[in-house]
This record gives C-alpha cells, sequence and structure tokens, in this order.
C-alpha cells in the first residue's frame, strides 16, 4: 500500500519531467539537475564507506551517460517512441524508478536486487567469430521460450524492481519462440530498457525502422578495430555490413553504439584517437563498450588474452576519455574502480546471466551453474530461487570479503576485481566446492585443464604485482 501511494504522488513529477526531456530548450537544465544530484549522491558528504577514489569514478562514468543521453536527444531524425524510450531510461533506470521495491527487497534481504538481469534468448548466429565465448553457430540451435522470456521480464520487475535489460546471443535478432521476436518482448515490456549486444550484419532499413518504431532497444554493434581487424575475425565484408547498419540506425534516429573485444593484438588500437574519433564523430556510435577477451568458449587461448602491461596503459586511457572527455566508454575489468568490484552472481545493483538453454551462470564470463531456470519455473520457484542458491551466495560472501564489507582503508584492489578472471584460483574452489557444472564442452575442459588453471592463476597475481602500489597511492592513501 505505502508502495502504491509513493507511486502515485511521483505520476505527476515523472509526466512534468517527460514532458521537460522532451523539451530542446528545458532538456539541458533537467539533465544538468540529474548530474548535480548524481554528484551529491557519490561524492557529497556521508556517501557510504568507499574510498573517495572509487566514488569519484563512479560520478564521472554516470556524468558520462547523461552526456550520450543528452547527444542522443539531439539527433533531429529521432523518432517519438525512442524518445519515448530514452525517457524510460532516464525515469526507470537512471533515476531507479524501482526503488521502493529495491528498499523492500533490501529491508528483507540485508543487501540490494540486482540492478538487472542477462539474457542471451537464443544460441543461433550468422557469424563464427574466432574465440566466440557463447560458441555460437549458424546451425539449428537452443532458444528460451519466449514464455520463460517473458516471466524472467515480469519477474524482476515484480521482485527487484529492474528495469533494465541486457540482450546478447548468439545473434539476438535470429531470436524465435513460437511465432514470437525479440521486439515483441521489447513492446510488451516497454517499460524496461533494452542494451542489446549484436553483430549488425542484420540491421537493414526494414530492420533499423522495427528498432525506431519499438524504440526502447539501443543496439551495441560489435567491432575489433577498423574494416582490417573486424573482418579478420568476424569474416570477410563484415565491416562494410557494419557501416551501413550505422547509417541505417542513424537515418532513422535510433541511439547506437559499440562493443569492442580487446585482444593483445588490437589493444592499443580501441582507444586510440584515431579509433574513438572515427567511431564515435564519424560514425555516430554515443557509447563504448570494452571486453578484455576472456579465455572461454570457441578455441579458447590464454594467448589472446590482453597483457597485464595492455591492460593498465587501457585503464589509464580509458579513464581519460571518461574524465576529460566525457565519453560513455566502459570496461568491463578497468571500470572495476566505478562499478565497485565485480558485480555478477546478483549482488546489489549487479546482474545474473541466463542463456538459451536456461541455465543460469554468475556471468557472461563465468560459464558454471548449479540451476536451470525452466528447472527452478517447473518446481515452484521464482529467480530468488536462483539468486540465493549456494554458489550464487558464495560469490556474494566473496565480494563482501573483498571489497564490500571491508573497512575504507582496507578495500581489496579494484584494479584487479574478478574472480574468474583475476582470482582464478578461490573461483576454481568455489565451483567445485558448490558442485556447479559447466554449461557447455569448452567451459568442461578449461574446469580440467591444470595448465588452464596454472595460466591464469599466474596472470591475477600479475596484475595484483602491477597495480597494487597504484591502488593503494591513487585510491586508499587519498580518502
Amino acid at each position: 500500500m505505502k508502495i502504491r501511494k509513493k507511486k502515485l504522488l511521483r505520476e505527476p513529477i515523472i509526466k512534468a519531467l517527460d514532458a521537460a526531456i522532451a523539451n530542446d530548450r528545458l532538456r539541458a537544465p533537467v539533465l544538468g539537475v540529474i548530474e548535480r544530484r548524481a554528484y551529491r549522491a557519490f561524492l557529497g558528504e556521508n556517501v557510504g564507506n568507499s574510498p573517495d577514489r572509487t566514488r569519484e569514478d563512479k560520478f564521472y562514468m554516470v556524468r558520462s551517460m547523461i552526456h550520450a543521453v543528452d547527444k542522443a536527444y539531439k539527433n533531429k531524425t529521432i523518432s517519438d517512441s525512442v524518445r519515448k524510450g530514452l525517457r524510460c531510461y532516464i525515469q526507470n533506470v537512471l533515476l531507479e524508478g524501482g526503488k521502493d521495491i529495491a528498499r523492500e527487497f533490501e529491508k528483507e534481504h540485508g543487501f540490494k536486487p540486482p540492478g538487472f538481469v542477462t539474457i542471451s534468448p537464443g544460441k543461433r548466429c550468422n557469424l563464427r567469430c574466432t574465440g566466440c565465448y557463447a560458441g555460437s553457430s549458424d546451425a539449428s540451435a537452443p532458444a528460451l521460450s519466449f514464455e520463460v522470456f517473458d516471466r524472467i521480464m515480469e519477474e524482476k520487475k515484480k521482485l527487484w524492481g529492474s528495469y533494465f535489460t541486457v540482450i546478447s546471443g548468439g545473434e539476438p535478432l535470429l531470436y524465435r519462440s513460437d511465432g514470437k521476436d525479440l521486439f515483441d518482448i521489447a513492446k510488451k515490456h516497454s517499460d524496461n530498457f533494452f542494451l542489446m549486444y549484436t553483430n549488425g550484419t542484420l540491421i537493414d532499413e526494414d530492420m533499423a525502422g522495427r528498432l525506431a518504431e519499438v524504440g526502447n532497444i539501443t543496439p551495441a554493434i560489435s567491432v575489433e578495430g577498423f574494416e582490417k581487424e573486424t573482418d579478420e575475425r568476424r569474416g570477410k565484408g563484415v565491416h562494410k555490413k557494419i557501416l551501413r547498419a550505422f547509417a541505417n540506425l542513424r537515418n532513422v534516429g535510433v541511439p547506437f553504439g559499440i562493443s569492442m573485444t580487446a585482444t593483445r593484438d588490437n589493444a592499443e588500437m580501441l582507444l586510440s584517437d584515431e579509433l574513438i574519433d572515427y567511431y564515435s564523430k564519424e560514425q555516430g556510435a554515443l557509447y563504448g563498450w570494452i571486453f578484455q577477451y576472456m579465455p572461454i568458449g570457441r578455441s579458447f587461448t590464454l594467448d589472446m588474452m590482453v597483457t597485464p602491461q595492455q591492460r593498465l596503459r587501457m585503464f589509464r586511457r580509458m579513464w581519460s576519455l571518461v574524465k576529460d572527455k566525457g565519453l560513455f566508454i566502459a570496461d568491463f575489468w578497468n571500470s572495476g574502480t566505478a562499478s565497485y568490484g565485480c558485480i555478477s552472481a546478483g549482488r546489489g545493483s549487479g546482474y545474473i546471466y541466463i542463456e538459451w538453454n536456461g541455465n543460469v551462470t554468475p556471468c557472461v564470463f563465468n560459464p558454471y551453474s548449479t540451476h536451470n531456470i525452466n528447472d527452478v519455473y517447473a518446481s515452484g520457484g521464482n529467480l530468488n530461487t536462483v539468486l540465493f542458491s549456494p554458489f550464487m551466495k558464495g560469490i556474494r560472501e566473496w565480494q563482501d570479503n573483498y571489497c564490500l564489507k571491508r573497512a575504507k582503508n582496507e578495500v581489496g584492489n579494484l584494479m584487479r576485481p574478478c574472480p574468474i578472471r583475476d582470482h582464478y584460483a578461490a573461483m576454481h574452489e568455489l565451483i567445485k566446492g558448490c558442485g556447479a557444472s559447466p554449461i557447455d564442452e569448452n567451459a568442461e575442459e578449461a574446469l580440467k585443464d591444470e595448465e588452464y588453471q596454472r595460466g591464469l592463476t599466474a596472470y591475477g597475481e600479475e596484475i595484483e604485482k602491477l597495480t597494487r602500489d597504484i591502488w593503494k597511492k591513487e585510491y586508499l592513501s587519498s580518502s
């Protein structure tokens, strides 16, 4: 009853916000208010126990998101549906539209609920990229039923107050179930904002038009560098198709970004002025996601991983672009200082991952599971059944001990935040101790491979040696 009353009181404010954001003259002042609110939340007095510099990093990342939204609205071809979708993002994601539900969850369980779910609804893909974490193919492949997909969407709102959803794959635009596709999900859940990772090759004029019509999906299109690097990993002619996709999206006013996989071969290039200017200024990408190659999936190898030295240089360069140029560029590992460490296993404001077979894993890059969502639903459970499983709880306890519940000056090194990549020995022990099963043959092979275990453990130790003093001097001693 209390939640409903607050919602009713907030509705006039939301309508006024809608009108202001839609108005080109009023939008800048409104976004300015949101930015100042973010500043107070992260950098004001009495804002929590985290080191000052980590809160500063988070503010700059949120500020760059706000700037990206403003740039999207300045596109004169933007459709009314996309404007509505962007307002949904501001209201329900940036301003936490489900915060009343989240507060009730925290009051009952002692921690904030997950902020989102990443779903790979189908394994099918029209490309066969080297080192694909999903091992996708163009063959007939498994997919979540539309009914289960829909139920996940409903439950995350009802249980967690979550209105942000990440879609991965396979190629999401190939998803089909019961005669329905991803657009049917987006239309039914118009209160959600969707970030879709896609190879972009299927975004012709018609597909771009459908994205403009639905309005609440932003595609992050995968590139590996320029044409040469992209075609080498993804196939000849793919980059030209991506450029056509960019043009089609610009023409109908759909905001889009890029997704880049960093390897030791392209790490120096991905954050260069030349590449950033090419995609952000010439092509109109509003944001960029960087995924450092993780040795899982098809033909996994430690040899493709970004070296520790490259990773540190990427850390410096990424934060320079975010803070000095106001660009929204995030790296799942190098943004660990802003996210306050690992966000997997459904920790507060974090996420869980659900793939096409229904297997639920802590994150996209940790391919081990103790629960399948199809089985959970069949036995009368829900998303919380998975969230409170021993495996997920075990990882959250590791997160608590490493950073979340430590004293301000004793927080673990958040330049080394990832349990599966940077602390593999601890993660391996958790996987074994909780009886988590590999979700595919590649994950099973990695789990049994002693050389793989030694290699990843050594990688994490080298990262620690390289960044420990930087972490202590620039983050802990400044608090």
